[in-house]
């Protein structure tokens, strides 16, 4: 019944547009037999029922979407090795392939549209396709509530969800002041306009199988009565258990203007609005006659050294200097990229001779390295610096940019609960990720203080310690509601990796150094690979593969909402 009503449908609608293939393929029969397969597969692969859930052009979009890694899986490399050829990975090559790729997203659109009006058809007249019958949900008896969206809040309660897998007496709840996990490692390429914002965001409603989610900003925890309180709620989440998972805010210092005037990097609407802002400075900069003013507008200083920084810095610089082939009243002289670090090298999570490599590659493209200093004070149009030595200690940049990038604290609700946290204001855990004195609380991520068990010291405030965190928080959670005993966390970090700019990357992975393009190819596959969900990696992926062959785009993006100022000092 089944492949009646949709395999069949899909079959001859997959062999319909198959004739888009043969082209790319060098042979029809073959693009008729990978267009029906695909086709048979697609329409058994849609929801049962088709119902309302959405729209053939939706569903068109998506399945075009997935053409992108079909061509580079078979066009560029099957193919080519099937014929004794090299595949085709370089620029020259796919640019030779790109007719391939318009008849594989011509056939993914004309797939989505067609079976799914055909299967529609088929529902409307011979009625739905029927559904597997869900579970019946029993009362629940255990409320386990998550504050914080980011990578340690939704591992958690992914990896809670396989814990109680047969446990359907445990509810999950995840609070969040946005509704999309964030994947940050990407965010510099979103503020250099490499990738679409939405991209590098995954929902969080389809993150999850059974856990609630709450959009809402959390302004209050009662541990002694078990309940937060949210923002524009009047009742209360109850809890019988807590994660706290709350990550970190800029933490930009007081006085001296540089909160009043520094754009922030940490969220999505952050590098959005960097985005928009070397946008505006760049137009405002080809209509300013007066030489000093437009240097000043088409200056950019950073500040900080870190990985958040570094790649800042080096997508930015490949951004305003891809911009002035639009831009023919401004020259090349007169754009300076300016990066401001308190160290005597960059990059301090990378080895010595990595953190020189990036540091030379991005000077050799025309980024500035201020060194040994600080920004101490920030006005309208003026940032100041002080260096610990050489002269002038003292000097001011003319500069109508300003992006902080220095420092990160823990979210300041922290500090209203009576736990004990370090001098930064990170709660306090045991070696099982529990709050100390308080039972039923658990802390994570750069919320929180985690000590390993082997080394005694404090884990690095990195994704990829929260995302371990957060499975032996599941374990120790379920472990402590079944009376059993709870393990101490330990992780060996696997390694860092770091991109400085175009095809330019460092990267140590387990005491092995890789730099320059390979290490940028290795940073792109494995980043690629950790973006959650399979529509989120093929966007991604045709963001980059279009970028290839067009330039940067440089529209403005609609930004609703002035910069919110938090800072955590």
């Amino acid at each position: 019944m089944l492949f009646a009503w949709r395999g069949l449908p899909g079959l001859v609608c997959g062999l319909v547009c198959g004739t888009l293939l043969g082209g790319g393929f060098g042979n029809v029969s073959l693009g008729f037999a990978v267009g029906g397969v695909l086709g048979l597969a697609y329409a058994l692969a849609l929801p049962r029922p088709l119902g309302g859930n959405g729209a053939a052009a939706d569903r068109a979009m998506t399945a075009a979407a997935f053409g992108l890694p079909m061509w580079g899986a078979i066009n560029v490399i099957l193919l080519p090795l099937l014929a004794g050829q090299m595949p085709q990975w370089t620029a020259e090559g796919m640019r030779a392939l790109f007719p391939a790729l318009v008849g594989w997203l011509l056939f993914g659109f004309a797939l989505g549209l067609l079976a799914t009006g055909a299967v529609r058809l088929i529902e409307r007249f011979l009625g739905a396709t029927p559904a597997e019958p869900k579970p019946k949900v029993p009362d629940f008896k255990t409320r386990v509530v998550i504050l914080g969206g980011g990578f340690a809040g939704v591992t958690a309660a992914i990896n809670l969800e396989k814990e109680f897998r047969h446990d359907p007496t445990v509810a999950f709840t995840i609070v969040s002041e946005t509704n999309a996990l964030l994947f940050t490692p990407m965010l510099a390429e979103v503020a250099a306009s490499s990738l679409e914002p939405t991209h590098i965001s995954a929902p969080l409603r389809s993150s999850f199988r059974r856990t609630a989610v709450v959009r809402g900003q959390v302004t209050g925890v009662n541990l002694e009565k078990r309940s937060v309180e949210l923002s524009d709620r009047e009742e209360t989440l109850p809890y019988d258990h807590l994660v706290l998972a709350l990550g970190a805010v800029s933490s930009l210092p007081p006085g001296d203007g540089i909160a009043e005037h520094a754009l922030e990097f940490k969220t999505l609407a952050d590098a959005m609005r960097i985005r928009n802002h070397v946008i505006d400075v760049f137009d405002r900069a080809d209509a300013e006659r007066d030489e000093a003013k437009r240097r000043a507008l088409l200056t950019f200083v950073i500040a900080g050294g870190g990985f958040s920084g570094a790649e800042l810095v080096g997508g930015l610089n490949d951004f305003a200097r891809g911009m002035l082939a639009d831009y023919p009243n401004l020259i090349a002289n007169e754009l300076r990229i300016i990066l401001v670090h308190s160290r005597e090298r960059i990059l301090p999570e990378l080895s010595v001779s990595l953190a020189d490599y990036a540091l030379e590659r991005m000077r050799a493209r025309g980024v500035t390295f201020e060194l040994n200093a600080r920004v101490s004070a920030a006005r309208p149009g003026v940032v100041a610096l002080k260096r610990k030595e050489g002269e002038p200690t003292e000097f001011e940049i003319e500069t109508e940019t300003l992006v902080w990038t220095a420092g990160a604290a823990p979210n300041p609700l922290l500090k209203e609960l009576p736990v004990e946290r370090d001098k930064r204001g990170a709660v306090l855990v045991d070696g099982t990720l529990a709050v100390k004195g308080h039972a039923g609380v658990w802390a994570l991520g750069d919320c929180a203080v985690v000590p390993d068990s082997k080394t005694g010291g404090p884990c690095p405030s990195t994704a990829q310690f929260a995302i371990r965190e957060a499975r032996t928080l599941a374990r120790n959670l379920r472990a402590s509601i079944l009376s059993e005993p709870l393990e101490a966390f330990h992780f060996d970090a696997l390694g860092t990796l770091c991109v400085v700019g175009h095809h330019t990357a460092c990267a140590e992975i387990k005491g092995y150094k890789f730099s320059g393009f390979f290490a940028w190819i290795l940073w792109r596959g494995i980043y690629l690979s950790k973006l959650p969900g399979l529509e989120r990696k093929v966007r991604v992926l045709g963001d980059w593969t279009i970028e290839l062959f067009f330039p940067r785009d440089i529209v403005q993006t609609i930004d609703f909402q002035p910069s919110p100022k938090k800072s955590a000092a």
